[in-house]
Protein backbone atom coordinates (compact mmCIF):
# COMPACT_ATOMS: atom_id res chain seq x y z
CA UNK A 1 0.00 0.00 0.00
CA UNK A 2 1.18 3.59 -0.45
CA UNK A 3 3.10 5.41 2.24
CA UNK A 4 -0.10 7.18 3.28
CA UNK A 5 -1.71 4.17 4.93
CA UNK A 6 -5.46 3.53 4.73
CA UNK A 7 -7.54 4.95 7.55
CA UNK A 8 -8.53 1.40 8.42
CA UNK A 9 -5.06 0.90 9.91
CA UNK A 10 -4.90 4.24 11.70
CA UNK A 11 -8.30 4.86 13.26
CA UNK A 12 -8.52 1.84 15.58
CA UNK A 13 -9.13 2.63 19.24
CA UNK A 14 -5.99 3.67 21.07
CA UNK A 15 -6.87 1.27 23.87
CA UNK A 16 -6.49 -1.69 21.53
CA UNK A 17 -3.03 -0.62 20.46
CA UNK A 18 -1.60 0.19 23.86
CA UNK A 19 -3.02 -2.72 25.83
CA UNK A 20 -2.39 -5.43 23.26
CA UNK A 21 1.21 -4.52 22.53
CA UNK A 22 2.07 -4.69 26.20
CA UNK A 23 0.89 -8.30 26.18
CA UNK A 24 2.66 -8.99 22.91
CA UNK A 25 6.12 -8.19 24.18
CA UNK A 26 6.24 -11.40 26.24
CA UNK A 27 3.77 -13.67 24.44
CA UNK A 28 3.63 -13.16 20.67
CA UNK A 29 6.90 -12.22 19.00
CA UNK A 30 9.79 -13.82 17.15
CA UNK A 31 12.02 -13.74 20.23
CA UNK A 32 14.14 -16.88 20.42
CA UNK A 33 13.16 -18.05 16.95
CA UNK A 34 15.60 -18.94 14.20
CA UNK A 35 16.01 -16.35 11.47
CA UNK A 36 14.20 -17.22 8.19
CA UNK A 37 16.45 -17.71 5.19
CA UNK A 38 13.72 -17.57 2.51
CA UNK A 39 10.62 -15.40 2.05
CA UNK A 40 8.08 -17.23 -0.15
CA UNK A 41 4.89 -15.64 -1.45
CA UNK A 42 1.98 -17.37 -3.15
CA UNK A 43 -0.46 -15.18 -5.11
CA UNK A 44 -3.80 -16.86 -5.76
CA UNK A 45 -6.51 -15.38 -7.95
CA UNK A 46 -9.80 -15.03 -6.09
CA UNK A 47 -11.36 -16.68 -9.12
CA UNK A 48 -9.32 -19.89 -8.73
CA UNK A 49 -10.90 -22.00 -6.01
CA UNK A 50 -8.99 -25.04 -7.29
CA UNK A 51 -5.69 -23.23 -6.63
CA UNK A 52 -6.55 -22.99 -2.94
CA UNK A 53 -7.36 -26.70 -2.69
CA UNK A 54 -4.35 -27.96 -4.69
CA UNK A 55 -1.05 -28.80 -2.92
CA UNK A 56 1.98 -26.73 -3.86
CA UNK A 57 5.68 -27.49 -3.66
CA UNK A 58 7.10 -28.54 -0.31
CA UNK A 59 8.36 -25.71 1.86
CA UNK A 60 11.93 -26.01 3.10
CA UNK A 61 12.80 -25.37 6.70
CA UNK A 62 13.40 -21.78 7.79
CA UNK A 63 11.11 -20.51 5.04
CA UNK A 64 8.50 -17.88 5.87
CA UNK A 65 5.44 -18.23 3.60
CA UNK A 66 2.69 -15.75 2.77
CA UNK A 67 -0.55 -16.57 0.91
CA UNK A 68 -2.13 -13.61 -0.87
CA UNK A 69 -5.63 -13.78 -2.39
CA UNK A 70 -5.64 -11.39 -5.34
CA UNK A 71 -8.98 -9.68 -6.16
CA UNK A 72 -10.66 -10.85 -9.37
CA UNK A 73 -12.48 -8.73 -11.97
CA UNK A 74 -15.54 -10.78 -10.96
CA UNK A 75 -15.55 -8.98 -7.62
CA UNK A 76 -17.85 -10.58 -5.07
CA UNK A 77 -18.74 -13.24 -7.63
CA UNK A 78 -15.29 -14.84 -7.35
CA UNK A 79 -15.20 -17.99 -5.16
CA UNK A 80 -12.43 -16.67 -2.90
CA UNK A 81 -13.61 -13.06 -2.83
CA UNK A 82 -14.27 -13.09 0.94
CA UNK A 83 -10.52 -13.41 1.54
CA UNK A 84 -9.32 -11.23 -1.34
CA UNK A 85 -7.07 -8.36 -0.30
CA UNK A 86 -6.67 -5.17 -2.38
CA UNK A 87 -3.13 -4.75 -1.02
CA UNK A 88 -2.16 -7.93 -2.90
CA UNK A 89 -2.17 -5.94 -6.15
CA UNK A 90 0.17 -3.36 -4.62
CA UNK A 91 2.52 -6.09 -3.44
CA UNK A 92 2.57 -7.61 -6.94
CA UNK A 93 3.40 -4.23 -8.42
CA UNK A 94 6.21 -3.74 -5.92
CA UNK A 95 7.92 -6.92 -7.10
CA UNK A 96 7.07 -6.21 -10.78
CA UNK A 97 4.79 -9.22 -11.27
CA UNK A 98 1.45 -9.26 -13.11
CA UNK A 99 -1.72 -10.41 -11.39
CA UNK A 100 -2.03 -14.18 -11.94
CA UNK A 101 -4.91 -15.82 -13.77
CA UNK A 102 -4.54 -18.79 -11.42
CA UNK A 103 -1.60 -18.88 -8.99
CA UNK A 104 2.02 -17.77 -8.99
CA UNK A 105 4.78 -18.32 -6.44
CA UNK A 106 7.78 -16.12 -5.79
CA UNK A 107 10.71 -16.69 -3.46
CA UNK A 108 13.48 -14.43 -2.26
CA UNK A 109 16.48 -15.43 -0.21
CA UNK A 110 17.16 -13.43 2.92
CA UNK A 111 20.70 -12.09 2.77
CA UNK A 112 23.30 -14.22 4.50
CA UNK A 113 24.06 -11.59 7.13
CA UNK A 114 20.88 -11.37 9.25
CA UNK A 115 19.73 -8.09 10.69
CA UNK A 116 18.09 -8.23 14.17
CA UNK A 117 14.50 -7.65 13.07
CA UNK A 118 11.76 -8.03 15.69
CA UNK A 119 7.99 -8.34 15.24
CA UNK A 120 5.32 -8.57 17.93
CA UNK A 121 1.57 -8.61 18.27
CA UNK A 122 -1.16 -8.31 20.88
CA UNK A 123 -4.53 -9.92 21.39
CA UNK A 124 -7.42 -9.09 19.10
CA UNK A 125 -9.54 -6.22 20.40
CA UNK A 126 -12.80 -5.96 18.48
CA UNK A 127 -11.91 -5.86 14.80
CA UNK A 128 -8.27 -4.87 15.33
CA UNK A 129 -4.98 -6.12 16.67
CA UNK A 130 -1.88 -4.21 17.72
CA UNK A 131 1.36 -5.07 15.93
CA UNK A 132 4.90 -3.74 15.77
CA UNK A 133 8.11 -4.13 13.80
CA UNK A 134 11.49 -2.79 14.84
CA UNK A 135 15.01 -2.84 13.47
CA UNK A 136 17.92 -1.78 15.68
CA UNK A 137 20.24 0.38 13.62
CA UNK A 138 22.91 1.11 16.20
CA UNK A 139 24.13 -2.52 16.01
CA UNK A 140 24.46 -2.87 12.23
CA UNK A 141 25.61 -1.02 9.16
CA UNK A 142 22.66 -0.58 6.84
CA UNK A 143 22.98 -0.38 3.05
CA UNK A 144 22.70 3.06 1.42
CA UNK A 145 19.39 4.29 0.09
CA UNK A 146 15.85 3.88 1.40
CA UNK A 147 14.56 0.76 3.11
CA UNK A 148 11.08 -0.65 2.45
CA UNK A 149 9.39 -2.19 5.45
CA UNK A 150 6.41 -4.54 5.33
CA UNK A 151 4.24 -5.83 8.15
CA UNK A 152 1.57 -8.41 7.35
CA UNK A 153 -1.13 -9.75 9.65
CA UNK A 154 -1.66 -13.38 8.65
CA UNK A 155 -4.02 -16.14 9.69
CA UNK A 156 -2.24 -19.45 10.08
CA UNK A 157 -4.55 -22.08 8.58
CA UNK A 158 -3.50 -25.69 9.34
CA UNK A 159 -3.45 -28.31 6.60
CA UNK A 160 -6.75 -30.14 6.25
CA UNK A 161 -8.88 -27.18 7.35
CA UNK A 162 -10.75 -24.50 5.40
CA UNK A 163 -10.41 -26.59 2.24
CA UNK A 164 -6.61 -26.42 1.99
CA UNK A 165 -4.43 -29.55 1.94
CA UNK A 166 -1.34 -27.58 3.03
CA UNK A 167 -0.72 -25.12 5.87
CA UNK A 168 -1.10 -21.50 4.85
CA UNK A 169 -0.40 -18.03 6.20
CA UNK A 170 -3.33 -16.14 4.68
CA UNK A 171 -2.63 -12.40 4.55
CA UNK A 172 -5.45 -10.49 6.22
CA UNK A 173 -4.06 -6.94 6.26
CA UNK A 174 -0.77 -5.17 5.67
CA UNK A 175 1.18 -2.05 6.45
CA UNK A 176 4.01 -0.78 4.27
CA UNK A 177 6.19 2.31 4.27
CA UNK A 178 9.63 3.55 3.31
CA UNK A 179 12.32 4.45 5.80
CA UNK A 180 14.31 7.20 4.11
CA UNK A 181 17.95 8.00 4.74
CA UNK A 182 16.73 10.90 6.87
CA UNK A 183 14.50 8.58 8.93
CA UNK A 184 17.40 6.21 9.47
CA UNK A 185 19.67 9.04 10.56
CA UNK A 186 17.16 10.81 12.83
CA UNK A 187 15.53 7.83 14.52
CA UNK A 188 18.69 5.77 14.58
CA UNK A 189 20.52 8.52 16.39
CA UNK A 190 17.67 9.36 18.80
CA UNK A 191 16.38 5.87 19.61
CA UNK A 192 18.92 3.44 18.25
CA UNK A 193 16.26 1.73 16.15
CA UNK A 194 13.59 2.11 13.51
CA UNK A 195 10.14 1.15 14.75
CA UNK A 196 6.57 1.06 13.49
CA UNK A 197 3.57 0.34 15.73
CA UNK A 198 0.19 -0.08 14.10
CA UNK A 199 -3.37 -1.22 14.73
CA UNK A 200 -4.30 -3.65 11.97
CA UNK A 201 -7.72 -4.83 10.79
CA UNK A 202 -8.49 -8.53 11.24
CA UNK A 203 -10.75 -8.97 8.25
CA UNK A 204 -14.36 -10.04 8.45
CA UNK A 205 -13.78 -13.81 8.42
CA UNK A 206 -10.48 -14.25 10.31
CA UNK A 207 -10.11 -16.50 13.34
CA UNK A 208 -8.38 -14.30 15.97
CA UNK A 209 -6.79 -17.34 17.65
CA UNK A 210 -4.79 -18.13 14.51
CA UNK A 211 -3.37 -14.68 13.83
CA UNK A 212 0.35 -14.00 13.52
CA UNK A 213 2.46 -11.17 12.11
CA UNK A 214 5.16 -11.44 9.48
CA UNK A 215 7.58 -8.59 8.88
CA UNK A 216 10.40 -8.03 6.45
CA UNK A 217 12.68 -5.25 5.23
CA UNK A 218 13.92 -4.77 1.66
CA UNK A 219 16.64 -2.53 0.31
CA UNK A 220 16.24 -0.24 -2.70
CA UNK A 221 16.93 -3.15 -5.08
CA UNK A 222 14.30 -5.41 -3.53
CA UNK A 223 16.75 -7.63 -1.66
CA UNK A 224 15.31 -8.98 1.59
CA UNK A 225 17.58 -7.82 4.40
CA UNK A 226 15.62 -9.44 7.22
CA UNK A 227 12.39 -11.33 7.87
CA UNK A 228 10.60 -12.48 11.00
CA UNK A 229 7.35 -14.18 12.04
CA UNK A 230 5.71 -14.05 15.46
CA UNK A 231 5.00 -17.12 17.56
CA UNK A 232 2.48 -17.17 20.38
CA UNK A 233 3.34 -19.10 23.54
Amino acid sequence: MPRNTPLLLLLAPALALTSTLGWAQSSCSNDGRRVPVVLAERFISANCELCWSTPSANVASRTTVLDWIVPSPLGDGAPLSAAALPEAAYRLASIHVNSPATVSEHRKNVIARPYPLRVAQGMAYGAYIGASIELPVSEVRLPPGPLHVWLALVEHIPAGTEGTPIPRNLVRSTFARTWTAQDIEEFGRAEGMLRETRSMGLGATANPQRLRVVGWVEDARGNVLAAAQSHCD
